[in-house]
């Protein structure tokens, strides 16, 4: 199976826990709290799309890169239905196409980085360098190495961040935080907020 068939089948079968159906908390507190101006923006495994729509109504130029193909047609819905300007584009962001666009002057990853790199972490990498420049800001959301859950995101350690992610990015803020729940309050993980900027 292939890995845009193995993501297509979870939004087929709803096994989606990281999809809540709205924007990332700590998304919305990063881009308030350190006044992130609108630009060109990438969402990187952008699911259903509800990050990608909430920084377009905030007056960013939005590409939104996905693997499966039902995650984007749900966004494209949900697109139409905020009235925003929104490119969603299929892709694997270890081999993106080469119309994806860029320079972009912010990048989000809420759960890709701490699946890819897995996989191969100089792929993921050399996507980041081909699609950003000096100066491009980004917030990788992770899980957290330092909660052991049975269930949940693949988890990182901090140094695992600094040295992976740190060969890009300066690390400007590395903090702790709990992702949004699916089900209830119980169902929160600890995850890693890490904000860089390019080198």
């Amino acid at each position: 199976m292939s890995e845009m068939e193995h993501w297509d089948n979870r939004y087929h079968a709803g096994d989606t826990p990281w999809d809540t159906g709205h924007p990332s908390s700590e998304l919305i507190r990063v881009v308030e709290e350190d006044k992130i101006a609108p630009c060109q923006a990438i969402d990187l495994g952008c699911g259903t799309g509800s990050n990608a729509i909430y920084l377009a109504e905030r007056g960013f130029e939005v590409t939104a890169l996905d693997i499966s193909p039902t995650a984007l047609d749900r966004g494209r819905g949900k697109k139409a239905k905020a009235g925003v300007k929104t490119r969603f584009v299929l892709g694997d962001v270890l081999d993106p196409p080469e119309d994806i666009g860029g320079p972009y002057g912010f990048v989000f990853d809420r759960g890709c980085y701490h699946i890819v790199r897995r996989i191969n972490l100089d792929q993921y990498l050399q996507t980041l360098e081909r699609i950003t420049r000096a100066g491009s800001l980004g917030l990788f959301l992770t899980g957290n190495a330092n909660e052991r859950l049975e269930k949940g995101p693949p988890t990182v350690s901090e140094e695992e961040i600094r040295e992976e992610l740190g060969r890009l990015f300066e690390i400007i803020r590395l903090r702790e935080f709990r992702f949004d729940p699916i089900k209830g309050p119980e169902d929160k993980p600890l995850g890693w907020s890490c904000l860089g900027r390019r080198k």
